[in-house]
């Protein structure tokens, strides 16, 4: 098949866009025509990459202008699958759920300045007007969870026919356990201590305040925080600061080698107040450390309170996610092993496939 994808920055740096970039490794190996419409990308043997202009004056604008400027003839291709709110596709995968949803649970939290901005800011107003045109008029919109495909008829109204749910996938072959031990002491962490992940970008949204709350009243004194990702560390810094903990946390950026800090960590935590579907916790699960995060959360569909981790009701309950880390640190191993049993479920290739049945199926596609 001819394949087009439209993603206004193709990489390999964040959840969606690995997802995006080991989903099409497979579809290539499977012999499908991959084109890629992008503003900005990673060159990748095998892919024909179309330039989308954009004007980079603001969130807005960009989000505006790379919708407006995508010039894509539908007859053109056999399929056309949108990552990005845009209007010209036969299937829209909403990975990052629905806006509406998020701004109904940021006016839980924020002060009342930042609720009225919500009704005038321009980036808001444009994606809660295109997300509704998205989901009426795309024939098909496939939803990386439940929660998702839930939340897109309750806002929207839309047939439930017409959304597919597919579980990311993961790569199991690249996360996977590995020796804890030579791995710490490749990037010089002690054996004696025990060690909690965080990785994910947009520190707010995937609950950094939490959980630098919760690490502050845990009891366990020989224990350290290792936050992976994007975000404005100065101030996570100053906080830590103000709780006194920050020799306990260590702030390490964007990693390529991720793989590896999920292998050398005893537990992941990701308190978000917002998730479609996190890559990174099924990550995690893939290399068999247990996952504990919040309801707010596609991939707490997959994961056994006290099996292969635990769900937070409140994703601003840092009492109870401390209570969870501490239950969680002592049982890390039985649980571990029960989150990559969970994991092996859902590798990279059944999502593909899945995915592949789907187009055929809904395009009456035959080889």
């Amino acid at each position: 098949m001819k394949i087009a994808f439209i993603k206004r920055n193709f990489s390999y740096y964040g959840g969606a866009e690995r997802y995006l970039a080991t989903f099409i490794t497979q579809l290539k190996k499977e012999g499908h025509e991959i084109h890629i419409f992008a503003n900005n990308w990673v060159n990748e043997d095998g892919v024909f990459f179309h330039k989308v202009n954009i004007l980079p004056l603001s969130s807005f604008i960009k989000a505006y202008t790379f919708n407006k400027n995508l010039k894509i003839n539908l007859k053109d291709f056999d399929s056309v699958i949108s990552f990005e709110r845009t209007t010209s596709q036969h299937i829209y995968r909403a990975g990052e759920g629905c806006h509406i949803r998020w701004l109904e649970i940021r006016s839980k939290i924020e002060p009342w300045y930042k609720k009225f901005s919500f009704k005038i800011n321009p980036l808001h107003r444009y994606y809660l007007s295109i997300e509704k045109k998205i989901f009426e008029e795309t024939p098909l919109v496939v939803s990386n969870s439940k929660m998702v495909k839930s939340e897109i008829i309750h806002y929207y109204g839309i047939n439930e026919n017409k959304i597919k749910v597919i579980y990311n996938g993961v790569d199991m072959k690249r996360f996977l356990p590995k020796n804890k031990e030579e791995l710490r002491n490749k990037y010089n962490f002690p054996n004696d201590m025990r060690i909690i992940l965080f990785v994910g970008s947009g520190f707010k949204r995937k609950g950094l305040d939490t959980l630098i709350k919760a690490f502050s009243i845990i009891k366990e004194k020989e224990i350290l925080l290792l936050i992976i990702g994007k975000g404005d560390e100065k101030y996570y810094k100053k906080i830590c600061t103000n709780l006194d903990i920050e020799k306990k946390i260590k702030f390490l950026g964007i990693r390529e080698d991720i793989e590896n800090f999920y292998a050398l960590s005893d537990i992941f935590v990701l308190p978000t107040l917002y998730d479609p579907f996190s890559n990174a916790a099924l990550e995690a699960m893939a290399t068999g450390i247990p996952v504990i995060t919040t309801k707010n959360n596609g991939v707490a569909e997959l994961i056994n309170n006290g099996k292969e981790g635990y769900i937070i009701n409140n994703p601003l309950d840092y009492e109870e996610l401390a209570e969870k880390i501490e239950i969680t640190i002592k049982n890390a191993e039985e649980m571990g092993k029960y989150a990559k049993k969970k994991a092996e479920q859902f590798p990279i290739e059944r999502a593909s496939q899945e995915f592949m049945e789907c187009i055929k199926t809904f395009f009456k596609f035959s080889p």
